[in-house]
């Protein structure tokens, strides 16, 4: 019997990690990695970054963007990293037409070695999502795009992203949210419902494992005194500075914070102006393959963020055994729906955080029984639902030739 040919998907975003920022965009090559090892896909990756003109470490970030190589085999798979042209001023409206421009010789290279794609898998609908609309209808090619958060959340305020989002839709085959509440606000912006699909992230529960929360901190050098923690980008969004000001009201609780980005001065400031400085710790960057020992050995994690679409973090600290308290935002609704998950803040407000955390110290529940909650969010379904997906998608698309 002949052995069906595996389907070959190219991923396209600017959201995946490359070796000189391994962090970025991780919950992509995570749900790449899930697909791959299913055994019946074949993938590459195209994810372009902005040109930038110094790898002088000065820049920071952009730096790092110029430092990137423009080919890798990254934990297996082969990754391309063109370079896009990205303007001051107009570039949120020509992003995804410089975005499409700057990768179609990545994508040719790719054809032309033999990797005759069957379908473009894209990530973050703007302008990643648009770009590929347009590549896929260069090269006559079924897409799915993945919305991811802020993208829909927050971007089709404005008048042409919004336009082009409506316009990339109509020309995919199925625009997947991660949680339904994407999905709802998708539909709010004239997303034809029938083309909507919730598959929600998965957390890898090998990668995030509890350990004994003695051992762990010892190994950090943590003392023993009640300690939440605090993942994320140290930007506005993530709400750091609430978790700061709670400790204001939570005398006896000490704060790590993990993350880098513009505002831990600002961050410091706060702290030191609250005289809470003492009792926050600033960690900087962590590699994912070490935020489980951070997990394991905090007492809750605290997600005080304005938006989200589905908040990784929740359940990596769950699947350690540590519950949360977040603000109940759309997407993290969905992640904490039981006690034994964490406490969501009915308000964002420093206050509303503090009396939240206390009502789950109240109420603590075991560190086994959140290991257990966080074991429903397997990838099995959303592998599943990936390759259902991506057939009909090849399948609509060869009939539509015919």
């Amino acid at each position: 019997m002949r052995r069906e040919r595996k389907i070959r998907t190219l991923l396209f975003s600017t959201l995946y990690p490359s070796s000189v920022r391994p962090g970025n965009g991780i919950f992509v090559e995570t749900r790449l990695r899930e697909l791959l090892g299913s055994g019946e896909v074949d993938s590459r990756v195209v994810a372009p970054v902005p040109y930038f003109f110094s790898t002088n470490p000065r820049f920071g970030n952009y730096a790092l963007m110029a430092k990137t190589p423009k080919h890798e085999i990254l934990n297996g798979i082969e990754v391309f990293h063109p370079r896009y042209l990205l303007p001051p001023k107009v570039g949120m409206n020509i992003a995804p037409f410089a975005l499409a421009h700057g990768a179609l010789p990545a994508i040719r290279q790719l054809l032309a070695g033999g990797f005759d794609f069957d379908l473009i898998d894209a990530h973050y609908y703007y302008p990643d999502g648009v770009a590929a609309a347009l590549v896929a209808r260069h090269f006559d090619k079924p897409l799915v795009v993945t919305a991811r958060g802020s993208d829909i959340n927050l971007i089709p305020q404005y008048s042409i992203p919004r336009r082009l989002i409506q316009w990339a839709a109509r020309r995919a085959h199925a625009s997947v949210g991660v949680c339904a509440a994407l999905c709802d606000k998708m539909a709010a912006i004239g997303i034809d419902r029938s083309k909507l699909l919730v598959l929600r992230n998965g957390v890898d529960l090998e990668r995030f494992r509890p350990i004994p929360q003695a051992e762990a901190r010892t190994g950090l050098g943590w003392p023993t005194r009640q300690t939440l923690l605090s993942v994320g980008n140290l930007v506005e969004l993530k709400g750091h500075h609430l978790a700061i000001e709670a400790l204001t009201r939570l005398a006896t609780y000490r704060l790590v914070i993990v993350g880098s980005g513009g505002e831990r001065q600002a961050l410091e400031r706060l702290a030191g102006s609250l005289g809470v400085a003492d009792r926050v710790v600033f960690v900087g960057g962590v590699p994912q393959a070490d935020l489980f020992r951070y997990y394991s050995a905090a007492d809750a994690l605290v997600l005080c963020s304005s938006r989200e679409g589905w908040a990784n973090v929740l359940l990596e600290a769950m699947a350690c055994g540590t519950p949360v308290v977040a603000t109940r935002i759309a997407g993290t609704i969905e992640v904490v729906a039981s006690s034994e998950a964490g406490r969501l803040a009915p308000e964002r407000t420093s206050a509303s955080i503090a009396e939240t955390v206390e009502a789950l110290f109240a109420r603590m529940p075991e560190r086994d029984a959140v290991r257990r909650y966080a074991e429903q969010f397997t990838w099995e379904s959303t592998t599943a639902g990936q390759l259902a997906l991506f057939k009909q998608a090849i399948q609509a698309n060869a009939r539509s030739m015919a």
